[in-house]
């Protein structure tokens, strides 16, 4: 490859690091990453992405319905280049398909397809390889030594890439799940005021109480604690004034 295309390469980073920039949203930036390794790394046809996800391996991301179909024949057959590279932590290349004998149930389908070549390239986040990054070519050969070093570059960026969204994905969910949890206390607070006057009694004699009647009716605790204020004001609890969650630091 030319240095236009060592330009090109780094400009595909800048608009990684871009997307991770604008979204925690993994789903886009997944789908991103395919389309920019179909640019960037030629001749590549087509890019997909496989990775773990519930105890299974999944296409998480396509750049078009041949690569999605590639994949797919290897799951089925559970043998392939791309699962050999999510399994082994290696780079796996198949130079020409119709002569190599390694995974002859993927060969014959894949052929069909018109893959005759490909690039699997294993995503690797904190020492363990979640993913692995899969380039088809519909010719034998098709991947030079400098293709191949940009690929691994590319996938090695990726994956670190990854593992940034993933790490800022977790965030946005610690910060849902902390909202959520001091939404709820601020409800059974509320809840409790109004069984301390409604009772007159103490704010532990009122948490029993609450905590008694959702026991009793089997419903959570907050569910309990929002009908008794809404049965009392007529209206919806909301969040007590100026609750505000800080959003955890990167």
């Amino acid at each position: 490859m030319s240095e236009a295309a060592d330009s090109y390469l780094a400009s595909a980073y800048g608009r990684l690091l871009t997307l991770l920039a604008d979204s925690t949203d993994v789903d886009a930036f997944l789908d991103q990453v395919v389309r920019v390794a179909t640019e960037v790394i030629t001749p590549a046809v087509a890019c997909g992405l496989t990775m773990r996800r519930d105890g299974g391996v999944f296409t998480v991301a396509s750049s078009d319905d041949l690569a999605a179909r590639a994949d797919e024949i290897q799951y089925g057959a559970d043998e392939g280049p791309c699962l050999a590279a999510l399994r082994g932590g290696q780079v796996v290349e198949v130079v020409d398909l119709r002569e190599d004998e390694r995974w002859r149930r993927y060969r014959e389908h894949a052929l069909r397809l018109g893959v005759v070549g490909s690039l699997s390239l294993p995503m690797t986040v904190g020492g363990e390889t979640v993913g692995a990054l899969n380039l088809y070519a519909a010719r034998p050969a098709a991947f030079t030594d400098t293709a191949r070093r940009h690929a691994v570059a590319f996938a090695n960026q990726g994956a670190a890439a990854l593992a940034v969204i993933l790490r800022q994905a977790d965030q946005a969910l610690l910060h849902q799940q902390l909202t959520d949890a001091m939404a709820s206390r601020s409800v059974i607070d509320q809840a409790l005021g109004v069984l301390m006057g409604q009772q007159r009694c103490t704010a532990t004699e009122a948490f029993a109480l609450l905590r008694q009647a959702s026991q009793h009716r089997n419903r959570k605790l907050r569910d309990v604690a929002a009908e008794i204020i809404t049965q009392v004001t007529g209206e919806s609890p909301q969040p007590a004034p100026g609750f505000v969650v800080p959003r955890p630091h990167s």
